[in-house]
């Protein structure tokens, strides 16, 4: 078993910085399981965890050669070569961060290079699963790519992968936004940064995708092992003569932060983003100085998709938000989900929350009910989630009629038992009576389906000492969000009546997690997925 990997070392409090300064790495580091080392973000280099950004979809007008470049070369992860994936370990070299323009809002990179250890990860689970089993047997990656994108016909048809692209095409390839002038569409400024081996080799073979053509209207220049593609000849000159992204402050500042970039890493500047499509308001204020940051990467037995939000403008917390504490619940959890901090931010983002619930005539009502019953909003509210909230279900009984499950609140709990009973008046009136058991702890309440349960949750357990959850949930004993699934445990529910060989890919799945924490104006998360 591996030492854990925290995504958010504590102990020490490095300065911060504004958004023009370009922030220090954090030292705190991780070994992976061949010894290479990881850095992760300080907590106060985070923020909320949003969906990781893809490339925008480029206007057509002639070239479709981008969108084909791009998807031959993400077939790439996922056709192989066992040959390629030995021989090749250096994952060292140029970037395409390194050619691209500096002035990038938005970076998307794909490496079939990456450091030794991600490359053999991600070979080992490939191999786990029929569908990617047989592609990961070649010696070259890249033809398998080739093959696939031709049988599904279109940009390829007359291209020889032999003739026409191996003796060019490297390993990377990045795609860069760019800020959107008066004469952009939507979607349309883009410039892409592909890997060659051979410039002259490269400019035939593009040409004969159809790029850098004058029926196309495209270009191509090339910088420091690059095929830089770009809408016109005089852009793509004008993106390798500029200063590269890897100069930017801001981007060299959070990826360093980020440390290892895995497979595929993306980076975004929101506020940046916003501007170029004139988008104003409260959501384009709250975004004007964030930036986020992620990658994809590969352990022995798991897959996980990182990454961190830095300098939102949402309000901090006047007090740090106290882990959620997954770890403490029942060695035989089968699922759990977690979040600490809600009553605060409900206490503080009432007057708002208010507003936005009764634009509704149900809102309306819903806020009128409460009183009816004596509960008082946000008082109420804020006492009943407490320092955290956390739902579990237990493994034991299952599969029974009544599942054991239920919620454990960390907060005061006379106080929780009398806010439940006025919820419990509202619902029973309401023609709902549900049999819910109480129990309390040491500074909580349980309500859960059983006696037994409800006595066990009110106690803590031993749920972090599982290897499963530890892999799962890295830094799940600082973590303020988390959650957790035993897929193990589930099998049954959804494997049904399937045939084999999806059967036998599903079982590969061993369990998800889900873990982050929130300091202030910034956040950061870390979901795996294991493999059996």
């Amino acid at each position: 078993m591996p030492a854990d990997i925290p995504p958010f070392p504590h102990g020490q409090d490095p300065d911060r910085t504004t958004p023009n300064q370009r922030p220090q790495p954090y030292p705190q580091q991780q070994p992976f399981r061949d010894g290479h080392t990881q850095q992760w973000p300080h907590p106060e280099e985070l923020g909320p965890p949003t969906t990781p950004p893809g490339p925008p979809v480029a206007a057509k007008r002639g070239r479709g050669w981008i969108i084909a470049l791009v998807a031959a070369v993400l077939v790439c992860v996922v056709g192989g070569g066992g040959v390629w994936a030995a021989g090749v370990l250096s994952g060292g070299g140029t970037q395409p961060h390194d050619v691209l323009p500096g002035n990038a809002i938005g970076y998307l990179r794909l490496d079939l290079d990456p450091a030794a250890n991600q490359k053999v990860a991600l070979f080992g689970i490939a191999r786990k699963f029929s569908v990617t089993k047989d592609v990961f047997s070649g010696d070259d990656p890249r033809e398998s790519m080739f093959k696939v994108l031709r049988e599904a016909g279109g940009e390829l048809d007359g291209v020889d992968y032999a003739k026409d692209v191996e003796p060019w095409l490297g390993d990377r390839v990045g795609f860069a936004v760019l800020p959107q002038t008066s004469e952009d569409r939507a979607g349309e400024n883009v410039a892409l940064a592909v890997q060659v081996k051979d410039e002259a080799a490269a400019r035939a073979g593009l040409n004969k995708l159809g790029a850098g053509t004058k029926e196309s209207g495209s270009g191509i220049a090339f910088r420091d092992g690059y095929a830089i593609l770009a809408r016109s000849q005089a852009e793509a000159d004008q993106y390798a003569k500029a200063a590269p992204l890897s100069e930017n402050e801001r981007f060299a500042g959070d990826t360093d932060a980020l440390g290892e970039p895995g497979v595929l890493s993306f980076w975004a500047d929101l506020g940046a983003i916003a501007k170029s499509e004139a988008q104003n308001g409260a959501a384009a204020e709250l975004v004007r100085n964030s930036r986020f940051t992620g990658a994809l990467r590969f352990g022995d037995d798991y897959a996980e998709l990182t990454g961190f939000v830095s300098g939102t403008g949402l309000k901090p917390a006047e007090t740090d938000v106290k882990p959620v504490k997954l770890g403490e619940l029942p060695a035989t959890t089968a699922a759990a989900f977690g979040v600490s901090g809600l009553g605060d931010m409900v206490r503080e983002q009432w007057a708002k929350l208010r507003t936005a619930v009764e634009e509704t005539a149900d809102g309306r009502s819903l806020t009128q009910s409460t009183e009816k019953y004596g509960i008082r909003l946000p008082d109420d509210l804020v006492t009943l989630l407490g320092e955290s909230a956390t739902v579990a279900v237990d493994r034991e009984g299952l599969t029974g009629d009544q599942p054991n499950a239920g919620v454990v609140l960390r907060t005061d709990p006379a106080k929780a038992r009398e806010v439940l009973t006025k919820l419990e008046s509202s619902a029973a009136e309401g023609g709902v009576a549900p049999e819910l058991v109480k129990a309390e702890g040491d500074g909580k309440l349980v309500v859960a389906t059983s006696q037994d349960y409800a006595k066990t949750l009110s106690t803590d357990g031993a749920l972090g000492d599982e290897e499963a959850f530890r892999l799962a949930v890295p830094g799940a004993d600082n973590a303020t969000f988390g959650l957790y699934a035993d897929l193990d445990r589930f099998e049954e529910f959804y494997l049904g009546d399937l045939q084999a060989e999806e059967r036998a890919n599903l079982q590969v799945l061993r369990a998800v997690g889900l873990s982050g924490r929130i300091s202030g104006e910034n956040a950061g998360f870390t979901l795996r997925i294991l493999f059996n």
